[in-house]
C-alpha cells in the first residue's frame, strides 16, 4: 500500500486565491479518511453502546495500529501517536475539530471550505491550523453534528442552526445554497461565564459605570443592549442579571439558549423550528406571549429580532418593569428605529408618534457596545431615552468610550468620558432604596489602562 508520502493528492477546487495549501496536512487527512473508512468496516458499531469508554478507545487504537501499518507502513512515529488520537475523534467526535472544541481559549470556529478553517481568540480570527480531506469529508462532520441535535440536513434542508449539548452554537449551509460548498460556524461559550469583575478587567466598562447599571436592575429599570455581532451583548447581559433580587421570578426566551443567568428562579424557554412537513413552529412572540401567563417577575428575550418586540414593550408597560433584551443595531438610535420596524411587523397600523412614546415609556436605558480594532470590546454609550421631542427620540447619553487610536499592536485605544448628565431614572433609584454619590456623574475623561 502507498506510503503517506506518497500518497495522492486531489488538486484543490480553490486555487491560488484560497493561498497555498499544506499538502503534508492534506495528505495527512487523506490518510486519516482511508483509515476512518477501513476501520467503520471492521467495528461492530451495534456494540458501541455498551462497552465502556476506555475499553472503547483500546479496541480503536488497537485496529488503528493495524490498519496504519497496512496503509503507511513509513508513517513517522510522530505522526503515528498523532493519528492514533485523531482516529480516535474521527470516529466518536468531530474529526478535526475536536481539539479545537477542548480549547477553552477558543470563541469561534469558522470553517470557510475544507481547506480554510479559522478560529477566534481575545477577539482575533486567526488560522486554526487544521482541515479536512474534502468537501465529503467536512460533509460527514457536519451531518454528525446535526444528527446529534436531532435535525436533518440535505438538499431539501440545506440550512441549519441549532444548539449543541454543551451549549455552543451551530450554523451549517450546504449547496445549493453555499456556492463554494458546505459551511460550518460553531459559536462558543465558555465553561464559566464571564463576570462583571471580568469585563471591568477586561476594560470593557468601568467599575462607577458598572455601579449605575446595577442599581438600575435592582431598581427595576428596563433597558436595552445594542450591539453588532460578537460585541458582547449575550455577556454583558448575562452578567449583570447577578443584580436582579434573587426572590423574583425571571423568564427567558431565546431562539438559540444562550444566557447562562447568574440567578436562582429562572425558567427557559426555547424556540422551535418548523419540522419537516412544516408544521410545528413555535416562534418568539408566541413564548413571550405565554410567559406573561407564567407569573414573571421580569421578562429576558435573549434578543429582539421581530414582531415580538410588541408583546416584550406591552410586558415592560404592564407591570413587568426591569425586564432586558438585546439588539443588532450599529448605535442606539439605530436601535430604536429598528423597534420602530419591528413593532410594525407585528402587523398592527400603529401611528409612529404612538410607537416612539411606547416605546420611550417602556425602556429608559440604551446600553451600546461595540467591538473594535484588534477585538477589543467596550460600552460605547450609556443612553437615557427621555422620551419624545418633536416627532424624535430624545436622548441623553450618560457615560461613553470615544477611540483615540490604535498602539502598535492594531489594538484599538481610549477613553471612557461621563457627559455630567444626571439620568431621569435616579429618582427611582432612590424610591428603591438606592443612593448613587453626585460625583459619580461628574464631567470627566479617564483612559483605559493597559
Amino acid at each position: 500500500m502507498a506510503s503517506l508520502q506518497s500518497f495522492s493528492l486531489r488538486q484543490s477546487p480553490y486555487g491560488s486565491a484560497r493561498g497555498d495549501i499544506d499538502t503534508n496536512e492534506l495528505s495527512y487527512q487523506q490518510l486519516k479518511v482511508r483509515i476512518h473508512e477501513r476501520l467503520v468496516d471492521v467495528l461492530d458499531l451495534s456494540m458501541l453502546a455498551h462497552v465502556a469508554k476506555d475499553e472503547l478507545a483500546r479496541e480503536v487504537r488497537t485496529l488503528t495500529q493495524e490498519v496504519l501499518s497496512d496503509e503507511a507502513p513509513t508513517l513517522a512515529s510522530d505522526q503515528r501517536g498523532r493519528m492514533l488520537d485523531d482516529v480516535y475523534d474521527e470516529v466518536f467526535g468531530l474529526g478535526p475539530l475536536e481539539p479545537l472544541m477542548r480549547d477553552d481559549s477558543i470563541s469561534d470556529i469558522l470553517v470557510n471550505h475544507p481547506h480554510e478553517v479559522f478560529v477566534e481568540r481575545s477577539g482575533r480570527l486567526e488560522p486554526a491550523g487544521v482541515m479536512f480531506a474534502d468537501q465529503q469529508h467536512l460533509m460527514r462532520i457536519i451531518q454528525r453534528i446535526v444528527s446529534r441535535v436531532g435535525r436533518r440536513i440535505d438538499e431539501v434542508s440545506p440550512m441549519v442552526d441549532a444548539r449543541l449539548p454543551d451549549g455552543s452554537r451551530i450554523n451549517a449551509v450546504i449547496p445549493p445554497l453555499a456556492l463554494d460548498g458546505p459551511t460550518l460556524s460553531i459559536r462558543r461559550f465558555g465553561r464559566r461565564p464571564l463576570q462583571i469583575e471580568d469585563l471591568v478587567e477586561a476594560g470593557s466598562l468601568r467599575d462607577d459605570i458598572v455601579d449605575f447599571l446595577a442599581a438600575a436592575v435592582d431598581a427595576r429599570v428596563s433597558f436595552l443592549i445594542s450591539g453588532g455581532t460578537g460585541a458582547g451583548k449575550t455577556t454583558l447581559l448575562n452578567a449583570i442579571t447577578k443584580y436582579i433580587p434573587l426572590d423574583e421570578r425571571l423568564i427567558t426566551v431565546e431562539d438559540s439558549a444562550e444566557l447562562q443567568l447568574q440567578h436562582r428562579h429562572v425558567i427557559r424557554m426555547e424556540t422551535r423550528p418548523p419540522n419537516n412537513e412544516g408544521v410545528g413552529e413555535v416562534t418568539p412572540r408566541s413564548l413571550v406571549r405565554n410567559s406573561l401567563r407564567m407569573r414573571p417577575d421580569r421578562i429576558i428575550v435573549g434578543e429582539v429580532r421581530g414582531p415580538e418586540a410588541l408583546d416584550m414593550l406591552q410586558a415592560m408597560n404592564t407591570g413587568h418593569e426591569g425586564s432586558l433584551t438585546t439588539i443588532h443595531a450599529n448605535d442606539t438610535r439605530d436601535a430604536l428605529f429598528r423597534l420602530e420596524l419591528m413593532i410594525a411587523m407585528s402587523g398592527f397600523e400603529l401611528p409612529i408618534n404612538v410607537v416612539r412614546q411606547y416605546i420611550a415609556s417602556g425602556i429608559s436605558l440604551v446600553v451600546h457596545l461595540s467591538r473594535l480594532k484588534g477585538g477589543v470590546r467596550r460600552v460605547m454609550r450609556v443612553s437615557e431615552i427621555v422620551g419624545v421631542r418633536d416627532g424624535g427620540f430624545h436622548l441623553e447619553d450618560i457615560f461613553g468610550f470615544e477611540q483615540t487610536g490604535v498602539d502598535e499592536l492594531g489594538i484599538a485605544q481610549g477613553e471612557f468620558y461621563f457627559t455630567g448628565y444626571r439620568p431621569m431614572c435616579l429618582g427611582r433609584l432612590r424610591a428603591s432604596g438606592i443612593r448613587l454619590a453626585d460625583e459619580l456623574f461628574d464631567r470627566r475623561r479617564i483612559p483605559v489602562k493597559g
